[in-house]
């Protein structure tokens, strides 16, 4: 390898690694904003020397075992095509569970529950990240403590108005000011652990056993807080097709660990000096001159934060429209270049109102943090029991190992969940609500599609039967036909309800089926299949991953569709629109099946789902009973 490649690849590594810091640890890197108060703030135990120390303890190795051993070592091997997330490994989990019969019954709504709990999360993470940035106020400028909460609703305002102008202009700031932020936060650490270095025995995790064998429940009850300096976590896995696994790892050993546990540290020696200061110790450990600067850090570090998981939020949405989970909606590009850079109106304004809901409803960072923790270890546990199935089936690990690893993850995650659910009556039940409701909206939508495609099923015809009966008794007419159908085999319902009410069949026609597999990405040579049917009729499969860019007319002008020439500006797409009307016929419950049928009607066009030209698109309407 010559000089310039190396130094080249070198600068590419760089790049990567400060654009992880800027968007994967926006989450995390803000938790020591609030997470060391409130594992004091109304706590039944004296902020002392033993309790800070056990605190501290608690707090390091958590954050090692979870973060650095879970996600970072292990969660981050269990790539699906090189992507992450909550899907990706419920899809990877999937395909090694079918073998046995009550897993692969539960990856499904393991899979379903944790997608349904990251909307909850990155509904209380710009609420809460925001807020506690802005009760910098109360210490840089008290008098301005009563516009805390009008500030913060107006910064979520602007951050949620310019969603649709896309985050890749701006997002090239994002790595260097979070490589500001966790510089300065390592700093101001450094400052009072200099003063008082015991703090540093906190390491020791023998801090952490005697904290629970001297306070037992009260110590329990502080890892329902200690777990927000773990919040943002799953992020290291979800976006790890973005930027790769290594460059992912490199920011956390080498930057964003060790400042945020010398932050820790910090707060934890300032407060033994400075016991008045626990109300607020992040930005009260700073000297005074540097009140303003860090209020202004702190605000663009959660902004920053705060922007990554919105973006998550769209990424998930349209994971989840791919693999039938949801109906289509209007998924708008930001980016010519960057296929992840999405804007979906709908979800942001949802993601807005609610983020206003708590901010209002709760008023301040402190009461959000009793919402927070039950998102975050719910899907924490979830990942934990979906990792088990790719160690014991995919990875086949010795046993002793296996259940070794899986068992202590599981105690850690349990124990941390059981923490936060003492706090569901103190506003831990609005993630769990919203996840429900979104459980049964994913679920409900998925079911229904099902029973649709049975009924499309069974209205359809065999080919041999349409050939043998039907086929040479309507007229031909020039041109070229592409019929939509979501069967793969058949003649589409379409096709049958145009010769219903036209007549006549085109020259050639075409069945195309469009397949989302449960994979990241579909290799360029397995996307396309062509079977001819006989007498100018063709069977075209066109495969995408769920994360792919799907785009039908694009795919068809290609060379390699088997000598297949289809001129896209002249063809004639027919779609079918269905109109779902419930009935008693087994299936679902009626109340079910009404959502599901308001579901249908307020989806999208499927003609912009496939990016079809508009122009050119028929639709032929049919009732579906169900």
């Amino acid at each position: 390898m010559s000089s310039h490649t190396a130094s080249t690849d070198k600068s590419q590594l760089t790049k990567l690694v400060v654009g992880a810091i800027g968007v994967v640890y926006g989450d995390i890197g803000t938790s020591p904003l609030y997470a060391f108060k409130e594992s004091f703030l109304g706590a039944k135990f004296a902020a002392d020397f033993a309790h800070i120390l056990g605190v501290l303890s608690l707090i390091f190795w958590s954050v090692t075992i979870t973060v650095t051993f879970k996600y970072v070592l292990l969660m981050m091997r269990a790539d699906n095509k090189g992507e992450g997330g909550s899907l990706s490994l419920f899809a990877l989990a999937s395909r090694f569970s079918h073998d046995t019969k009550w897993i692969a019954m539960a990856v499904p709504v393991l899979g379903i529950f944790a997608t349904a709990l990251f909307y909850g999360d990155s509904m209380i993470t710009p609420a809460i990240s925001i807020m506690s940035s802005i009760e910098g106020l109360q210490v840089a400028a008290p008098k301005l403590t009563p516009y805390v909460l009008p500030i913060t609703i107006l910064i979520l305002a602007f951050l949620f108005s310019f969603q649709k102008l896309g985050t890749g202009n701006v997002g090239v700031l994002f790595g260097p000011i979070m490589c500001v932020w966790f510089i300065t936060i390592a700093g101001l650490g450094l400052v009072h652990i200099w003063d008082n270095p015991y703090v540093l025995k906190a390491i020791n995790p023998y801090y952490a056993i005697s904290f629970f064998m001297e306070d037992k429940l009260y110590a329990f009850l502080t890892l329902g807080s200690v777990v927000l300096a773990m919040t943002g976590a799953e992020a290291l896995y979800a976006d790890m097709g973005h930027f790769g696994k290594n460059p992912i790892r490199i920011a956390w050993v080498s930057l964003v660990f060790p400042a945020l546990m010398i932050n820790y540290f910090g707060q934890g020696a300032f407060i033994l000096s400075t016991p008045e200061g626990l109300e607020n110790p992040f930005f009260r450990m700073a000297p005074e001159w540097m009140n303003w600067p860090l209020l202004i850090l702190a605000a663009c570090a959660t902004i920053i934060a705060s922007q990554a998981v919105i973006s998550g939020a769209f990424s998930v949405t349209q994971q989840a429209i791919r693999l039938g989970y949801l109906p289509r909606m209007p998924i708008i590009h930001t980016s010519d270049d960057q296929i992840g850079q999405i804007y979906i109106p709908f979800i942001n304004w949802m993601l807005m109102f609610f983020v206003f809901l708590l901010v209002i409803t709760f008023q301040s960072s402190s009461n959000l943090a009793h919402a927070y923790g039950v998102a975050v270890t719910g899907t924490m546990l979830i990942d934990t029991l979906l990792l088990g199935i790719v160690i014991f089936k995919m990875w086949q690990w010795k046993r002793p190992l296996a259940i070794a690893t899986v068992g202590t993850l599981l105690v850690v995650d349990t124990s941390f969940f059981l923490a936060t659910a003492t706090k569901i009556v103190h506003g831990g039940w609005f993630p769990l609500l919203l996840g429900t409701v979104i459980f049964i909206l994913l679920t409900t939508w998925k079911r229904g599609r099902q029973l649709v495609l049975q009924k499309l099923r069974k209205d359809s015809m065999p080919v041999d039967v349409f050939f043998r009966d039907y086929c040479d008794n309507f007229t031909r007419v020039p041109g070229s036909a592409i019929y939509m159908y979501n069967l793969n085999d058949g003649i589409p319902v379409p096709l049958l309800q145009n010769l219903k009410h036209n007549k006549v069949l085109h020259k050639t026609n075409y069945f195309l089926h469009v397949v989302i597999d449960e994979k990241s990405y579909v290799m360029e040579e397995d996307r396309i299949r062509v079977v001819n049917l006989g007498q100018d009729f063709y069977r075209i499969t066109i495969r995408y991953g769920f994360m792919d860019e799907i785009d039908v007319p694009k795919e068809l002008m290609k060379e390699h569709i088997h000598g297949l020439k289809i001129d896209t500006d002249a063809v004639t797409y027919f779609i079918g629109r269905e109109t779902v009307i419930p009935t008693s016929i087994p299936g679902m419950a009626i109340w079910r099946e009404h959502l599901f049928s308001w579901l249908t009607k307020n989806a999208s066009s499927a003609a912009d789902y496939y990016n079809l030209p508009s122009k050119r698109v028929m639709e032929i309407g049919s009732r579906i009973d169900i």
